[in-house]
């Protein structure tokens, strides 16, 4: 991912508004993949699809997006890598000023020329995954013997390099047991980010591939204290209650730094605005608010875990469909989500995974079907 530039308007933290633009944009350049992992949202093929997205149309899409207050865009798949175009768009995109990444998966479509070629685009940070600590559990989750030692081999050309190295990795029953293990393989590595996906059972993924609600809250609790001594960021996707525990835990914290005996489990507005803790959107993202996602034909979803089409930019302009689909608009509310979501203290800042609400119970509105926490509002 390029660094936020001087001058960009997201460079110091500067307040969005979501109604009118997104903080960050995937792209899905392409649903072409030569894995088989086991929880594949794109439920992706080994041929492009002949539908996709020209590269004319991607120009004028990356325009849109520029216009849209230049979020950050990502590319992603299927395998971002098997477009032959992706570096000139990715050229076109850098050169406008935009910050741009993407996350191709580990094949040998990766070699290091393709990665001194993103290099010399302006592709200063890349993305792997990497779902286990040993062959046997990354191996198994990515569908395809040798995924790992084909992972590792690339992450060490990344390292000749010396371009930033960030690891992706999705949380789930298969690696749930081996979590202090794979921290400890990720500085190994040297990343400089730890991405962590919580498990949405969508597209290959599964329910029963998911971990507990129990374990979720236990996993944000070790997440935050790993962040203390990492030498590595740590970022979050379908996680969206982790900013809720951070944020009770900085104010525990607070509190007790100031030799308080009581404290509420809940956070003042200002204390929120104050110390978010998590170091990047200035306010909670969450699918259709502030993120948005365009599918390999041109399809907008809230997020490619959230597969419900509000508009296709081969029709419609991306900044009318964001600003005036009904289904964004309903997303861009957490007041009026239903149940404990709805009524949550820290529902503007957590306001629960949409994607993992709709794919349990069928309701993008609904609680969050992972979360243990009780409102204060529920409490008597």
């Amino acid at each position: 991912m390029q660094g936020i530039g001087k001058g960009h308007p997201h460079g110091a933290g500067k307040a969005i508004d979501y109604d009118q633009n997104p903080f960050i944009v995937i792209w899905e350049v392409t649903r072409a993949c030569q894995l088989k992992c086991v929880h594949c949202r794109a439920d992706a093929q080994l041929a492009a699809d002949p539908r996709e997205l020209t590269y004319q149309e991607g120009l004028q899409l990356i325009d849109q997006i520029y216009e849209m207050d230049n979020p950050m865009l990502v590319f992603t798949g299927g395998d971002c890598m098997m477009r032959e175009d992706l570096f000139d768009l990715a050229d076109y995109a850098v050169k406008k000023g935009m910050r741009v990444s993407m996350t191709p998966s580990a094949t040998p479509n990766v070699t290091i020329e393709k990665m001194k070629q993103a290099k010399e685009v302006g592709l200063s940070r890349w993305g792997f995954s990497l779902d286990g600590p040993t062959p046997e559990i990354h191996d198994h989750f990515r569908g395809t013997p040798g995924s790992f030692a084909l992972t590792l081999e690339k992450i060490k050309f990344l390292n000749e390099l010396e371009m930033p190295l960030q690891i992706n990795t999705v949380i789930s029953r298969y690696n749930y047991d081996s979590l202090e293990e794979m921290s400890k393989l990720v500085a190994e590595l040297g990343a400089v980010m730890w991405y962590i996906f919580l498990l949405v059972p969508t597209g290959r993924g599964q329910l029963d591939a998911c971990i507990s609600p129990a374990e979720h809250e236990k996993v944000f609790r070790w997440l935050y204290e790993l962040s203390k001594t990492a030498p590595y960021d740590i970022k979050t996707t379908a996680a969206q209650h982790y900013r809720r525990v951070v944020l009770q835990q900085k104010t525990r914290e607070h509190v007790i730094a100031k030799g308080e005996i009581h404290y509420e489990d809940s956070i003042t507005t200002d204390f929120a605005s104050m110390h978010d803790g998590l170091k990047r959107a200035p306010k909670g993202v969450n699918d259709g608010n502030g993120f948005i996602f365009i599918s390999h034909i041109g399809e907008v979803m809230p997020s490619g875990l959230l597969p419900i089409v509000c508009g296709n930019v081969r029709a419609t302009p991306l900044a009318q469909i964001y600003r005036e689909s009904d289904v964004l608009k309903q997303l861009r509310r957490p007041d009026n989500y239903k149940g404990k979501c709805g009524v949550c203290e820290y529902n503007n800042i957590c306001g629960g995974s949409r994607s993992r609400t709709y794919a349990v119970t069928g309701d993008y509105l609904e609680s969050e079907p992972f979360c243990v926490y009780i409102p204060q509002a529920l409490r008597h």
